[in-house]
């Protein structure tokens, strides 16, 4: 997924819903990796393939899922003492 959400013009444009509905089914199936297929199974609505794609592009841009050849998991992590660590911590 290459191409910037900024840059790309969308065809389908998701609703809030239909983002929410996604990160939500990810986040259930957060300790495998899936694939497209999987994920468009496990949605409780059918969701445009170029729609979908756009939806898994803002989330991976917004470091909430890693997709790699072998599919797609969620790596989002909301602790807020990691959150601090990672602030407060020093890069070497």
């Amino acid at each position: 997924m290459a191409q910037s959400t900024q840059m790309m013009e969308f065809a389908h444009s998701p609703t809030l819903n239909t983002v929410i509905m996604v990160e939500n089914a990810l986040e259930k199936a957060k300790d495998s990796v899936i694939t497209i297929a999987q994920l468009k199974r496990m949605l409780p609505k059918q969701v445009n393939h170029n729609t979908l794609k756009a939806i898994l592009m803002y989330l991976e841009e917004s470091n909430k899922i890693g997709v790699t050849i072998k599919g797609i998991t969620w790596i989002h992590n909301a602790n807020p003492n990691l959150r601090n660590a990672i602030a407060l911590g020093l890069e070497i």
